[in-house]
């Protein structure tokens, strides 16, 4: 072979970064060692892996075909560097997760995973679906645990467990006192919602699609957490999972609104990139989360600590 593991390595960091400079410093090399060992690579194999626009490099097709594979055979070779080491071959993780996932359920999944393998270097990167589908596709995480569709056809999903969302407003609000509402009533609200691109904003307006006209949507928020507090605060009426909102439902903080019209349903799902090597790890951190939910029907159920 005519190619080194380094020279795949400069590859992989400059095609995520694109940039040379930018990938010498995630590396920790020089700009002068990055830059000719990606020169040396192109030579040595007499074809060109970018297009250069200024300073800025993007891969043309050769280089998204070879991208996958070298990442796969990187995650292949610091596998076996640990294993030679005589470490159990958790090398690292990086796992992405949509926001209800992220902040109810992944922070203690990884705390669980940390637990069994301290040795494992494990990152977390917390964002709506959009985004974490685009950084699985670029292969800048491992795994991907959302709460929206995926429809990349270079993404593998698999499903994990139901989830459901619910419209909520404060106690002391008009549809708080009622038996059910109907699409009409809903229509004449002000909407307190996720935003444009999250998982949850997709459900909920799929749900909506019926409706005649436009809704009211006096803010829209990229955190659950501040979405229940302006609902609290009386700005109107909010629709997220039940499971960001069980503590608040037994506190009383916050109620349910019954919409038997609206299909709020959706699934929580795992995704990773179809060429993607699996690791040890990953294979664990999935088995980790699947014996989480084993037997339980929707993520509200999940045994979990009180959330404040």
């Amino acid at each position: 072979m005519h190619f080194t593991l380094r020279q795949l390595e400069v590859f992989a960091a400059v095609a995520r970064q694109e940039s040379v400079s930018r990938a010498a410093a995630s590396l920790s090399l020089s700009q002068s060692a990055t830059s000719t060992s990606l020169a040396e690579l192109e030579r040595q194999s007499g074809c060109r892996l970018f297009d250069r626009a200024g300073k800025r490099l993007c891969l043309n097709s050769l280089g998204h075909q070879l991208l996958p594979q070298a990442v796969a055979l990187l995650d292949q070779a610091r596998e076996i560097e640990d294993l030679l080491n005589g470490k159990s071959g958790f090398g690292s993780l990086a796992v992405g997760a949509t926001l209800t996932i992220g902040n109810y359920l992944a922070t203690l999944l990884i705390g669980r995973f940390m637990q069994r393998h301290p040795e494992c270097r494990v990152k977390l990167r917390v964002h709506n679906t959009a985004h974490i589908v685009q950084q699985i596709a670029h292969h800048e995480l491992d795994l991907g645990l959302i709460e929206g569709s995926c429809q990349q056809p270079e993404l593998i999903v698999q499903p994990w467990i139901a989830d459901e969302l619910t419209v909520f407003c404060a106690p002391q609000h008009p549809l708080a006192r009622r038996d059910a509402v109907g699409l009409d009533e809903l229509a004449r609200q002000a909407w307190i919602l996720r935003e444009q691109g999250s998982g949850t904003r997709l459900t909920f307006d799929h749900a909506m699609r019926h409706l005649s006209g436009r809704l009211n949507v006096r803010l829209e928020l990229e955190h659950t957490e501040a979405i229940k507090r302006a609902v609290e605060s009386g700005l109107g009426i909010g629709c997220i999972s039940r499971l960001a909102l069980r503590d608040a439902f037994r506190r009383g903080s916050l109620v349910p609104v019954a919409t038997p019209e609206l299909d709020l349903s959706r699934q929580f799902n795992f995704i990773w990139h179809s060429q993607k090597y699996q690791t040890a790890a990953m294979r664990e951190f999935i088995e980790l989360c699947q014996q989480l939910t084993q037997g339980v029907q929707r993520s509200d159920q999940i045994d979990l600590p009180p959330i404040a």
